[in-house]
């Protein structure tokens, strides 16, 4: 079965937080840096705390890692025997039970619109290792600048060559304003799976143009898009400067499309919460209620420049495993 951990600040804390829920460092299928400093480099850290065992990682830069003044924080997926490792040039993936697990990716080349593109065609050629298409994602995630807000529209003719359907994965939008690399406008995150997919919907009509869905399940598991507090008719934002008011329509419209698989709150097991820098200082506020939507969800919280929506506050990527 498939563990998510919440991220710890930094890698010496990866071997205890593994053995609390009985892992090895084997086990890793999957690592997410979270990164507060654009020049920090890690890879001494990760080659320390990992040795010779090859994962796919993806580097997230961010504002700040909630709750500690850590400079990063890791983030790891785990599946007992570490899955198969396979190989495309430097990258590496990890397949375990049926899910397919890639590295971010980004280019220095090119306008936005170029670089999106880029990056969804390098993320073809990863799943194509695995004998995959694009119809195989079942996530994306992109990092943006806040300067490209403007410009985050025209992402949508690539999505549209690249992502045919029928089934589009969910998809999240986070704005960084320290990018991952010098002159790269987006970086992007993707998990493909294997076997049948299933689009679930509870009749949003907004989605029939979008190059992305509520969520998508992949045998017993549920890969959500990211939530924030908009209207899922009207497409209005909500609850403009309310943390809390927004916190509970994000998690009510969350059980709202698992229940389209038959699954509630309790079979989250991974929640990854973006906070705006307005968000900070009232997010603990709302810990009661992530508790009772979400009892059994590894938790992730980070603190990024902005998100699309500029009214919110609060965008949070869900994943839900059914027994």
């Amino acid at each position: 079965m498939t563990v998510y951990l919440p991220a710890v600040p930094g890698y010496p804390l990866l071997e205890s937080a593994l053995a609390s829920a009985g892992l090895t460092v084997g086990d890793i299928v999957h690592v997410t840096e979270y990164v507060t400093l654009g020049s920090l480099t890690l890879e001494s850290e990760r080659a320390g705390a990992l040795g010779d065992h090859r994962v796919p990682v993806s580097r997230v830069p961010v504002e700040a890692i909630y709750g500690t003044g850590a400079a990063y924080a890791v983030g790891v997926i785990a599946h007992p025997g570490g899955g198969e490792l396979l190989e495309s040039g430097d990258d590496a993936l990890r397949v375990a039970g049926r899910a397919v697990y890639l590295p971010s990716v980004h280019t220095t080349e090119g306008e936005f619109r170029e670089q999106y593109r880029w990056c969804l065609e390098r993320i073809a050629e990863l799943v194509a290792v695995a004998g995959l298409d694009m119809g195989a994602l079942v996530r994306t995630v992109d990092y943006t600048a806040t300067a490209t807000r403007a410009e985050y529209p025209r992402c949508g003719r690539p999505r549209k060559d690249l992502l045919p359907g029928p089934v589009h994965p969910g998809a999240a939008g986070i704005l960084v304003d320290v990018p991952v690399a010098r002159g790269a406008r987006v970086a992007l995150d993707a998990v493909a799976a294997t076997g049948e997919l299933t689009v679930l919907n509870p009749g949003w009509a907004r989605y029939d143009t979008l190059t992305y869905q509520p969520a998508v399940r992949a045998g017993d598991t549920i890969y959500l898009a990211g939530f924030g507090a908009l209207d899922p008719v009207t497409q209005v934002a909500l609850h403009e400067g309310d943390l809390a008011a927004q916190t509970a329509f994000v998690y009510a419209s969350i059980e709202t499309v698992l229940a389209e698989a038959g699954a509630t709150g309790e079979h989250v097991t991974a929640l990854v919460e973006y906070l705006t820098p307005a968000a900070a200082g009232s997010y603990a506020a709302t810990r009661a209620l992530r508790e009772k939507h979400f009892p059994n969800a590894a938790v992730t919280s980070v603190v990024c420049s902005a998100l699309l929506r500029p009214e919110f506050l609060l965008e949070t990527v869900p994943t839900a495993v059914l027994p």
